[in-house]
């Protein structure tokens, strides 16, 4: 009662108490220890102690999932951290600094995407289903919109790109058929009332085998010829090459700038590694178009998003020290050697500290996650725990019911630890926390 709030302790109270009336009623034979003002004081102690605990915090990624969405997909880089801290309070957020005047909040972004990309104009909103909406609603309100049928996605959470389309206020228009599209497929349903070609990446599946995609050069020039804008909605969006690590066929934002879409789609948190943002870059007039647009508004970013998105940016101005910095970038481009000798020491480590836990190295693969390159994993090193007393569910719940939780998989009957998505502090908080397991 001297250390926290009374509200809170009087909640805790009741619940211990109920928990324990609960035991009686249960009619099992419970030794009196169990229910005694002592054992009683502990519950509500941890009762208190979970009420007062943040639900969103600090969580350890062992899971070999990269983009983990349940654990907030990119991690920042220490610089965007910094950044967001910075604009916490009083910030030059909508302040031209050499007029005084009232200036835009894209202009922290705008400039660095475009050259970072070799866009004319640029703009973010808060996530990037956000900016799909934005532009489809932009450039087809009220008018069709042709799009192939391999392209009808739905991502996770039920998201569905015929639904954006429909909530922008247009109508889809299918072409071709689920494995091969053509340019007359696109050509055949232009029609006086449309208004733009979309394309979309999958994402996260792939068709694989028969099938055929009209290049986004040949959906330009089609657009040009009719005066029908075209937009690349490329999902995850990458701006460094991820082929020397062996990940293949994620397309490169710069590719559908060079390509001559007009307006460009992608997010902010996954292989860019920043922040959760919907990026938007392509012409001048369309994206001004977007700017003004009432939905902008709607879906604009705050300052602390647009601080770490902005350092992000910054980073990538020197490729090798974005893939140093971004812990994305950074998990991927990991190499095997590394990875094997982060595993050992840990290994080493556990068993050391915990007198029931025996840990091995193993090997295993990792995944990009996040919608980002589906079915292509990247090799990696596990250490694989085993309890005398515990099963690995047991290990799996210890580990994550920790005030920092740490996550990992299941496999075999094993609980499995993947170093790749870990650092050095992590591996350090994993090493304390077996200490205290049974």
């Amino acid at each position: 009662m001297e250390s926290h709030p009374r509200q809170v302790v009087a909640a805790s109270v009741r619940e211990a108490v109920n928990a324990v009336r609960s035991l009686i009623q249960s009619g099992e034979d419970i030794p009196i220890s169990e229910i005694s003002i002592d054992a009683l004081y502990h519950v509500i102690e941890e009762y208190v102690h979970h009420a007062l605990r943040p639900s969103l915090r600090k969580a350890v990624n062992a899971t070999g999932i990269i983009l983990h969405t349940g654990l907030g997909r990119a991690p920042l880089a220490r610089v965007a951290v910094e950044a967001a801290e910075a604009a916490a309070g009083a910030c030059m957020l909508e302040i031209d600094p050499e007029s005084g005047k009232r200036g835009s909040r894209f202009a922290h972004i705008e400039p660095l995407l475009c050259e970072l990309t070799g866009a004319e104009a640029a703009m973010a909103v808060n996530n990037n289903a956000a900016a799909a909406l934005l532009a489809i609603n932009t450039l087809a309100s009220g008018k069709e919109v042709i799009i192939s049928r391999g392209q009808l996605i739905e991502i996770g959470g039920s998201f569905r790109i015929p639904d954006v389309i429909h909530r922008s206020g247009c109508r889809l228009v299918e072409v071709g058929t689920t494995n091969k599209t053509h340019i007359d497929d696109y050509r055949g349903a232009i029609t006086d009332d449309t208004a733009l070609i979309l394309r979309v990446h999958p994402s996260n599946f792939r068709i694989v085998g028969f099938a055929e995609e009209t290049p986004l050069e040949e959906l330009v020039a089609l657009g040009r010829e009719i005066g029908i804008p075209v937009m690349d909605d490329l999902g995850s969006g990458a701006l460094i090459d991820l082929s020397p690590w062996g990940l293949m066929g994620e397309p490169m934002v710069q590719d559908s700038v060079r390509a001559g879409c007009d307006v460009v789609t992608f997010s902010g948190d996954k292989l860019l590694g920043g922040p959760q943002a919907g990026i938007l870059i392509g012409k001048q007039e369309v994206i001004e178009k977007c700017k003004t647009n009432p939905l902008a508004r709607a879906l604009r970013l705050d300052k602390l998003i647009l601080a770490a998105l902005e350092a992000t940016l910054r980073l990538y101005r020197d490729p090798e020290e974005a893939a140093r910095q971004i812990p994305v970038l950074r998990h991927i481009t990991t190499g095997r050697a590394e990875l094997e000798d982060r595993a050992k020491r840990l290994a080493e480590a556990i068993v050391s500290e915990g007198e029931n836990v025996r840990a091995e190295v193993a090997e295993g693969v990792s995944q990009t996650g996040g919608g980002s390159l589906p079915g292509q994993d990247l090799p990696t090193f596990l250490v694989a725990l085993r309890s005398k007393s515990l099963s690995a569910d047991d290990l799996s719940k210890r580990f994550r019911t920790h005030d920092v939780p740490i996550l990992g998989r299941i496999s075999e009957g094993l609980f499995l630890l993947d170093v790749r998505t870990t650092d050095e502090d992590d591996l350090r908080y994993i090493i304390s926390c077996v200490r205290g397991l049974d």
